[in-house]
């Protein structure tokens, strides 16, 4: 295997670059979603249930984690966990791939969240309407969440279909087989 090419997006990006695509992110689908909602809905918004709402926020990020891992259940020997601190405060859980694992495979890794949490959250906003605005204010936060894993997929698109992908410390490396 040689290495085809290493993508690191927050080293090609940069964090403030990064966290301002995120904000903007957020924004718009809040607004987008939000007026959508308020279209469709008829019945008042209602407070109720702040306390959920407020553990479904906190609990949404390691919830995203979580579905990252599952497609790739099955390599858990080669995947490695950690929490770190951003800002002396915020945990960042880490979930990093020790060893190649087929590129389809980590793509659909990376797509998991994105596709069953906001699935779960548009459901939810249409079949609870007067919880509206807490779904979407989720829907908003994790799409954000989301963007990271967006650019990586953007990366990881235009790479060989053969390929494996492994996770350094200098980003995902993209291994493909020698040819002969």
């Amino acid at each position: 295997m040689h290495c085809w090419k290493t993508i690191n997006v927050k080293k090609q990006y940069g964090f403030d670059r990064i966290f301002m695509l995120s904000l903007l992110l957020v924004l718009a689908v809040f607004s987008f979603f939000y007026v959508v909602i308020e279209i469709l809905n008829d019945n008042p918004l209602s407070d109720d249930r702040f306390t959920i709402f407020l553990l479904s926020f906190i609990l949404l990020y390691p919830t995203h984690k979580a579905i990252h891992y599952l497609p790739l259940i099955r390599y858990r020997n080669r995947i490695h966990f950690s929490v770190k601190t951003q800002f002396g405060i915020i945990p960042i859980l880490s979930i990093r791939v020790k060893e190649p694992v087929p590129k389809t495979l980590f793509l659909f890794a990376l797509l998991a969240p994105f596709f069953i949490i906001n699935t779960i959250l548009i459901t939810g906003a249409f079949t609870f309407p007067e919880f509206g605005h807490y779904f979407t204010v989720l829907l908003s936060y994790h799409c954000g969440l989301c963007l990271i894993d967006l650019l990586y997929i953007k990366n990881l698109a235009r790479s060989p279909k053969k390929a494996l992908i492994e996770e350094t410390e200098t980003g995902y490396e993209i291994l493909v087989p020698p040819t002969i």
